[in-house]
This record gives structure tokens, sequence and C-alpha cells, in this order.
């Protein structure tokens, strides 16, 4: 068997990954700077930024997994990449013309968002199909580990650019960088245009058909289906603590545009951290243990935020970021490596979307509480509500689930012989 890194397709995801993270850094960062400095933007109109960046992927992640089952893949990721290099690029045509407005802003995250999680959920059904179900783990692990490399210096750049050219004209690096990954895309083998749902019953050919077979897969998996639910808790705080995290750093704590954006590059290295350990903590306590564990850290990682504003607060967010990027990096590797296990051929568009979109519906919803909250208790109380509920999230994954599933488990030590 061809090694991963010697695996052309699986470079070329590892080299798209790469320049997304990069692009999307950039343009988180730049956006939600152009609103909050340029533009005047408040506690709520920096959530609702945020919100509309994520309420897409919440609402039609579901319809975008039954499309990624139908469609041809490789079509389709070429074709959302290339939108979202012109959604983007049309703030810097703005900026160019003098002509940026809020109303704008809130346009390109809300299609930006739909863009990005299309195409996370074509990606997750496009990997067991390059690289096979044994290797999966060392997979996800391998382009969280690209990804990182591209978030590491992401920030940093955005940052530095913002301060010198302009939030505007540094979207247009972050547009250059989605056009690099959908050259990535292009260049995957032709056979992921294949269509793999021909075998499906008569019933699952309807789109609501195709629906609900994929949430009895979700419904089926215990571990996956309380995951899944700790998930959607864990992203209702840190999506709240997140909404104002732009908004707390620079108008409560006064951190420049580099210690921000340093910040940013300190939760990227220890994503990197994560998706190198990620595989070795699988291996050695199994794929529900690292899960529990690290989904804990991350809950708790989230009270260093509201701590920072008792002093040291470049430090401390710094530290809230290594342990954030950290913990929720092996507990994400390791969710989504279980569900693409259990996920049956010709269903992992279908069931990605719809854990997606549960996952991701408390995150615009934790913003705009968040960012009301904000506005009316003020940003370190409604700070240490949201740790509070990621924490109690992250506890719920050591209650009791009953007989686990042996799937993930012998497709786990399955790789561990190919290793050896």
């Amino acid at each position: 068997m061809v090694p991963l890194r010697r695996h052309r397709p699986f470079v070329l995801l590892c080299g798209e990954q790469v320049a997304s993270s990069v692009g999307r850094q950039i343009t988180a960062l730049a956006l939600a700077l152009l609103a909050v400095t340029d533009l005047g933007a408040g506690p709520f109109g920096a959530a609702a930024l945020l919100a509309l960046t994520y309420l897409p992927g919440a609402v039609l992640s579901p319809l975008a997994g039954a499309i990624v089952d139908r469609i041809r893949l490789r079509r389709l990721l070429v074709w959302v990449t290339t939108l979202q290099t012109l959604v983007v690029g049309s703030i810097s045509l703005a900026g160019a013309v003098g002509h940026v407005t809020l109303a704008h802003l809130y346009v390109v995250a809300g299609v930006s968002g739909t863009l990005t999680f299309t195409l996370s959920v074509a990606l997750q059904a496009a990997l067991p199909r390059v690289v096979g179900p044994e290797r999966l783990l060392a997979a996800n692990s391998a382009l969280t580990a690209a990804r990182t490399s591209g978030q590491v210096g992401g920030p940093a750049l955005g940052g530095v650019m913002v301060g010198l050219l302009g939030a505007d004209a540094a979207l247009l690096a972050a547009s250059a960088a989605y056009a690099i990954e959908a050259l990535f895309l292009f260049a995957l083998p032709a056979a992921l245009n294949a269509l793999t749902g021909s075998r499906e019953p008569a019933r699952a050919k309807s789109l609501a058909g195709s629906l609900r077979t994929g949430l009895a897969v979700v419904r089926a998996e215990r571990r996956l289906r309380r995951m899944v639910l700790a998930g959607a808790g864990l992203n209702l705080g840190s999506g709240a603590a997140a909404a104002l995290y732009v908004f707390y750093a620079t108008r409560d704590l006064a951190l420049p545009a580099w210690q921000l954006g340093t910040t940013y590059a300190a939760y990227s290295a220890a994503t990197l951290a994560g998706a190198l350990l990620a595989g070795r903590f699988a291996r050695t306590s199994g794929l529900w243990r690292a899960t529990q564990i690290f989904g804990l850290a991350a809950g708790a990682a989230v009270f260093l935020i509201p701590a920072a504003s008792l002093g040291f607060a470049f430090p401390v967010l710094l530290a809230y970021q290594v342990c954030y990027g950290l913990s929720g990096t092996v507990w994400m590797i390791s969710m989504t490596t279980t569900q693409q296990l259990v996920t049956p051929d010709g269903m992992q568009g279908r069931v990605a979307g719809l854990v997606q979109a549960v996952v991701l519906t408390t995150v615009p919803v934790g913003a705009l509480a968040g960012g009301a909250l904000a506005a009316w208790l003020g940003n370190v109380p409604m700070l240490m509500g949201a740790a509070a509920v990621t924490l109690f999230s992250a506890a719920t994954l050591w209650a009791p689930t009953g007989a686990g599933v042996t799937v993930p488990e012998r497709a786990l030590n399955a790789e561990a012989e190919i290793r050896r």
C-alpha cells in the first residue's frame, strides 16, 4: 500500500487544506476588524457577523450532504472554491472604490459561510474514497496538521496586512488563497466524479428519503449521537465566547492587532500539536476515551478568556488558545473518524451534513445570545456563563452510554496493524 505521504490525491488534499486555512484565517480576522474598527460595529454587530458565518452551514448542511451524495464530487469542490474566491474578493473591490458597508460584510459572511460548510461536507465524503477506511484516523490527523500549518501563519499574516494595508486590502490575499485551493482540487482524480448511491432503495432516491436514511445512521449509533449533542452544547458556549473575542480583546483589553493575530497563531500551533498527538491517544486509550478527556479539557479552557480581564491579558489569552486548540483538535479528529467509520458507503455526505447541522446550529445561537447578553450584563459576566455552558456540555460525554460500538475500534486496530 502506498504511504499517505506519496499518495498523490491525498497530497493534493493536504495542499488544499493549507491554502484554504490561510484564506479562512485572513478572512475571519479581516472581516471582524473591518467591522469593529472601521465601520463601528458594537458587541451585537460583531456577534451577528460571526452568526451569519455559521448560520447557513447550520441550516443548509443536510441539504448540502444530500447533494454531495448525488453529484459529481470533484466538480462540486472546484465550483465551490471558485465562488469563494469571487465572494471574498468583492470586499477588496468595494474597498478600492471606497464603498465598504456593514451590509456588504454581512452578505459576504453569509455566502462565504455557506460555501465553506458545503466544502467541509464534500471533503468529509471524499476522504474515505481517497484513502480507504483503514487509514482514516491517520488521514484525518494529517489533514488537520496540513490545515494547521496554514493557520499558524494566516492570523499573523492577516494582522500584519490589516495593519499595513487595511482590512479590505488584506481580503485580496484571502481571495488569492482560495484560488490556489481551487487549483489543487481541480487536480484531483476524475474518479471522484463517479456517483456512489446507485444501489440505494427507491424510497431513498427522493431528497426527503435521502435525508431520512442519513438520520437513521446517526440515530442508530449511541456514541456518535452523544458526541453530536455534546458538541452542539460545547459550540453554544464557545460560539458566544468567540463572537465577542475580537471585540473584548480590542476594546476591553486593548490588545493591538499584532497581539490579537499572535493569539490566533498560538491556537494554530496548538492545533498542529493536537493533530500530531490525536492518533497516539486514540490508539492507546481508544477513540471514545480520547473524546471524553479532550472534550472536557476544551470546555474548561474557555474560562481563561474572562480570566484575562484580571491581568496579564496577552499571556492568558495565549494560554487559552493553546489549551483550546490542542484539546479541541483531538476531540474533533476522534469524532470525525468515528463518524466516517460507522457511515455506509454512498451516505458519507448525508451523515456529515446532518452531524454538521446539529453541531453548527448552536454557534449562531450562542453568538447572537452572547452579543445580546454582553450588551446587557457586560462582557466578562457573559463570558463566564459561556465557559460554564461549554464545561457542562463536555461533561455529559462522561455519562454512561451502554455497550460501545466495535466498528471504530476494529478499524483502529486494523490501521495499527498496517502501520506495523
